[in-house]
């Protein structure tokens, strides 16, 4: 397949999904308030969707294996879109609930997909490039959909989850008739051989690849979690500010991601991206220690946020390259290790700020260092399977 061709559409595939998704991230809070959610149910309200992805991500990775990436990409976006229409038409708590795990359970098709159809399309020395562009996508998209579901929610609480319930279901109609499959029928016997499961994943060296990004995605959680309360105590900003400031960081790791990334994966490799990017990580949390105006506040949480973005591309292509199995199945175990770290992340990082503000970052640190340690312990034991 030509990868210039169909990596253009896949990601505008992308970022659509993702503005859609965006678009509810501002109202969600208050429309389930208003319904009768108390801020205990509303945190398991998130949780549950991202506890969906983190059980079926596996399995919607296994059948895009089997019967080719875009029927997955289409059930994944197709299902968004009915949870929005829920969402809208929900009277009742539980209703919210319903739309949650409805939505969790069908979406978690479609970034394990996206990522396999990727390193369908791709040679392993454009693997990287191919990744970054996905995820330059999905930042751009939570880059414009809270700022379009914001507008919106000033006419009704229900109008953003209508206008991404329809944005969602036009995707998927451009997906139907424009997106190529990229896996054609006589190498789909090839995910039926070996397909790894959430524990065989924790078995060999790609188990640290996984663990890895348990751990990025748990801190970048962690963070997302608590930086707007630590910025207001330290620096005293305005959820306005936060606003910008979290679109100064979105813009830089889209450029980062969608234009540079490959630059740097073709003169360096994943391998010493991925390092720079735990530097990047691990500096950007000891720098937010120290914010004191606004300024400061968005250029320590950009490095970080460059750090961090880079690592989850190299880290999918690295997997693809020497995953055994399906592609799909490698992918969908990622998004499963992704989607634990969201869960986890968020609640023990606000445990954390309650004890003391820094923790969650000095914590964020540490883990970095586990990150780097458990990175170098995977390139040794590659090292040592190659000799073998």
């Amino acid at each position: 397949m030509n990868e210039r061709r169909y990596l253009p559409l896949l990601f505008i595939v992308m970022f659509f999904v993702m503005m859609g998704f965006g678009i509810i991230i501002p109202v969600l809070p208050f429309f389930a308030e208003n319904i009768g959610a108390t801020p205990t149910e509303l945190g398991w309200l998130m949780a549950v969707y991202s506890f969906m992805q983190f059980l079926f991500a596996p399995m919607w990775g296994n059948l895009s294996d089997r019967y080719g990436r875009k029927p997955m990409i289409l059930i994944g976006i197709s299902g968004l879109a009915l949870s929005f229409f829920l969402f809208a038409l929900a009277t009742k708590l539980w209703m919210l609930f319903a739309a949650r795990i409805i939505g969790g359970f069908l979406s978690a098709a479609t970034m394990p997909t996206a990522m396999a159809y990727v390193a369908d399309v791709t040679t392993e020395e454009n693997r990287g490039k191919g990744m970054g562009m996905i995820g330059a996508a999905v930042g751009l998209g939570f880059i414009f959909g809270p700022a379009i579901g914001g507008i919106f929610s000033a006419t009704s609480l229900t109008v953003p989850f209508w206008i991404a319930g329809c944005l969602s279901l036009l995707t998927a109609v451009f997906v139907f008739f424009f997106l190529q499959e990229s896996l054609p029928k006589e190498k789909r016997s090839i995910g039926q051989a070996k397909r790894p499961s959430l524990s065989s994943a924790l078995q060999g060296p790609l188990a640290r690849l996984y663990m890895l990004q348990l751990i990025v995605t748990f801190s970048l959680a962690g963070l997302e979690a608590t930086f707007a309360y630590f910025a207001a105590k330290r620096a005293g900003l305005t959820s306005k500010e936060l606003g910008y400031i979290f679109m100064i960081m979105g813009l830089a790791g889209a450029i980062v991601q969608g234009g540079l990334l490959g630059k740097l994966i073709a003169s360096f490799g994943e391998r010493t991206v991925i390092r720079a990017g735990l530097f990047l990580s691990a500096l950007g949390f000891f720098l937010i220690l120290f914010i004191n105006h606004f300024w400061t506040a968005a250029l320590y949480l950009t490095i970080f946020g460059i750090g961090n973005g880079v690592i989850r591309p190299c880290v999918s292509s690295l997997l693809t390259k020497y995953t055994t199995g399906g592609q799909g199945s490698a992918t969908g175990v990622l998004s499963s290790f992704d989607s634990l770290g969201r869960i986890g992340g968020p609640a023990i990082a606000g445990w954390l700020f309650t004890l003391k503000p820094s923790l969650p970052y000095v914590t964020g640190i540490l883990l970095t260092f586990v990150s780097f340690a458990l990175f170098q312990s995977f390139q040794r034991a590659m090292m040592q399977k190659g000799s073998a």
